[in-house]
């Protein structure tokens, strides 16, 4: 596919008016060939890693596996769970030059999340670790099964505030401003019997985790 044919990808962009939000999404904007090719290159190259989370005494397993790359210092942690950064791999390059291009955004790190099937999840949260400044931009990139994104506002019980998206493979999020201040979101669990997935959020952090 030529760089032409990618930019028509690329502008077929879709926003979303929401209160207290600012959310856009690209369905396409990696090519499927593109997309087909990372999904095996980031199964096979990443250092994935079970972690284990305490809750009401107990250690569980996260319902994914996991691994965090960045720039040195880079470390992060949320729950308890602390992870210092792997070096940048070269499909990981490419796809963050890809995002930062088109956002004109610079990251500095990613969480990767690889969901093996449809009963890998990630609960009710906000991306909103002091470490990502202020007002947070997360840039979500997906590869592999669809999922469902799944968006409530923090005062939902009140304003019944709510929004899904379908995350196609080959896609990219991205949520800035005051977005992780007001909104939580999860991927939910399904019952259809779906192949894995692979998401990279990437972010900008201001300054590094302190222990």
């Amino acid at each position: 596919m030529n760089s032409s044919t990618e930019e028509l990808f690329r502008e077929s962009k879709m926003g979303y008016d929401l209160p207290d939000a600012e959310i856009e999404y690209f369905p396409e904007f990696f090519s499927r060939e593109k997309s087909l090719n990372f999904l095996p290159q980031l199964l096979d190259t990443i250092k994935w890693k079970q972690n284990t989370i305490k809750m009401y005494g107990k250690e569980n397993p996260v319902p994914r596996l996991e691994a965090w790359y960045g720039d040195p210092g880079k470390s992060y942690a949320y729950s308890g769970i602390r992870m210092e950064p792997s070096t940048w791999t070269d499909e990981l390059n490419e796809i963050k030059r890809s995002i930062e291009s088109e956002v004109a955004i610079s990251f500095n790190s990613v969480l990767i999340n690889y969901y093996r099937d449809g009963q890998d999840r990630v609960a009710w949260h906000s991306d909103d670790e002091k470490e990502l400044g202020k007002n947070p931009v997360i840039g979500s990139v997906s590869f592999g099964a669809e999922r469902t994104f799944k968006l409530r506002h923090k005062q939902y019980k009140e304003n019944n505030l709510k929004q899904s998206i379908v995350l196609k493979n080959g896609s990219f999020l991205l949520m800035k401003g005051a977005t992780q201040h007001h909104w939580m979101h999860e991927i939910p669990r399904t019952a259809k019997p779906i192949g894995p997935r692979i998401n990279l959020m990437l972010s900008r952090e201001v300054k590094s985790s302190k222990f």
